[in-house]
């Protein structure tokens, strides 16, 4: 009965691969900081199977690597406070996988489910000792999976390369690194998720995506903050560069994004499009194909621009509160198809005082086919206009609410076949305000219909069509119409 029951299990290691435990200790690490366990963790992981860590602090000083053709699965677990102290430059833990094709299951070899399927590393802490030391990095997998990890002190936390499919970063800790949190270094990679995690005071840049075919990133319920420093170059919380790459369908969603003003040129969400190109009189308008992004349902503060599109198209932000832009609270630029639904840009009366120089207001610059619709806007100060559109045409700003701002609340300059409706755009502070509350200057073909103001527009001849505009100045005594008389 012993041999019966003990060679199904040889013949399914021998097909599948090994599927045991291996110790960390038992292969000779000592974990304890001082030691340099390399070696016995690189024989450990060449086993295969699940690669445990018990209570201690490992010492690298050099990269291990999982070469996964060769290893089979292979699981990092931490089964204790388990620290990996990365001494050497490079990651800590190199994943190197054979797939390059798809996700769509026919181009998954049957190789890479037997032997590189889902990767993990789990319950570690890595922490960098080395000016080029980095915590994890992968290229050619499939479904790498990290979780509940803490990596900090390191240049970058998790730097994705040349090709990978499908990863996974959940609830963990990327803290406190001289580069990026999440690097997506000129990767193709489709379908990416990071969830729950807190990705905070990373110098280079909290999600950063530079180059590459990246498509179908979701990045939701994270804490993101303070990815910048005012010493580096300037970066964002969130940054996507497609320059030089392909970049598209990708959603933020309630998220909590923001943190430092102190840093010149940053933001909380940046996206970099590959550029756009008017009509000329020998070709017809060219729009960039980058974009397709979704901002929802998140709160965004203190940093030069909140929001930064540049080069894009097909963005929808909805649902999100943006205040204390030192600059702007959205800027657009060179961009088309960016609806703007209900969003509240707010000054925060918490921080009126101790922020007295944020700017705020939103700005679209030679941007095309947008839609801006049930804003509530208020507190903008230090700038000419809350809401500003510099030649742009086809812009459609409807139910907008623009309340107690200085200078004027809405102006269209030098933009065309645009379209004003159903605005409210009123001051009624104690200071006057003697600006026009609203402001159409150059363009032609604009049409300004039902409004709701304070102060009187300037519309220069030729510039729109205005009718239905409202005026009632602020301290008029309102009396109240009488009750309809019953039949």
């Amino acid at each position: 009965m012993y041999t019966l029951r003990l060679r199904p299990a040889l013949a399914f290691l021998l097909v599948a691969g090994p599927t045991f435990a291996v110790n960390v200790r038992s292969t000779g690490a000592r974990g304890d900081g001082q030691a340099d366990d390399t070696g016995a963790i690189q024989q450990a992981v060449n086993a295969g199977g699940t690669v445990e860590f018990p209570a201690g602090t490992y010492r690298l000083t050099r990269t291990v690597e999982i070469n996964l053709d060769r290893t089979g699965i292979v699981a990092l677990m931490g089964t204790g406070p388990a620290r990996v102290v990365m001494a050497g430059p490079g990651p800590a833990f190199h994943f190197i996988g054979t797939h390059r094709g798809s996700a769509a299951p026919p181009q998954v070899r049957p190789s890479v489910w037997d032997r590189e399927r889902a990767p993990q590393v789990d319950r570690l802490e890595i922490v960098g000792a080395h000016p080029e030391a980095d915590g994890i990095a992968a290229r050619c997998t499939m479904q790498l999976t990290v979780t509940h990890v803490i990596i900090r002190e390191a240049r970058h936390a998790v730097r994705l390369h040349d090709f990978n499919r499908n990863v996974l970063i959940s609830g963990c800790h990327l803290y406190h690194n001289r580069g990026i949190g999440v690097f997506f270094d000129a990767v193709n990679l489709h379908q990416s998720n990071i969830t729950g995690s807190h990705i905070s005071y990373n110098a280079g840049g909290g999600v950063v995506v530079r180059g590459g075919s990246v498509f179908n990133i979701q990045i939701g319920n994270c804490d993101i903050e303070s990815n910048m420093a005012p010493d580096a170059p300037p970066t964002a919380n969130v940054l996507f560069d497609s320059t030089g790459g392909m970049l598209g369908e990708m959603a933020i969603t309630g998220c909590t994004i923001q943190h430092n003003s102190k840093a010149p040129g940053c933001a909380n969400i940046r996206m970099l499009g590959g550029g756009f190109e008017r009509a000329t009189a020998h070709a017809p308008a060219h729009s960039t194909r980058e974009g397709y992004l979704t901002i929802a349902g998140n709160v965004l503060s203190d940093v030069s621009v909140n929001v930064h599109l540049k080069d894009v198209r097909g963005v929808i932000l909805t649902g999100n509160t943006f205040y204390l832009g030192a600059e702007y609270d959205l800027l657009v630029e060179d961009s088309s198809h960016v609806v703007v639904g209900p969003n509240n840009f707010t000054l925060s009366a918490r921080f009126e005082k101790s922020f007295s120089h944020v700017r705020g207001g939103v700005s679209f610059r030679d941007s095309r086919d947008c839609t801006v619709t049930g804003v509530h806007i208020n507190g903008v100060r230090h700038h000419a206009a809350a809401v500003r559109l510099e030649r742009c045409e086809r812009m459609n700003i409807t139910n907008a609410t623009i309340l107690d701002c200085a200078g004027t609340g809405l102006e269209l300059q030098n933009t065309s076949l645009s379209h004003v409706s159903g605005c409210m755009i009123r001051d009624d502070r104690i200071q006057p305000n003697s600006a026009p509350a609203l402001v159409v200057s150059g363009g032609a073909g604009n049409l300004i219909t039902g409004n709701l103001l304070d102060r009187p527009a300037r519309i220069a001849d030729g510039a729109a069509l205005s009718r239905d505009v409202v005026v009632i100045p602020r301290g008029t005594a309102i009396t109240p119409a009488p009750p309809a008389k019953a039949n």
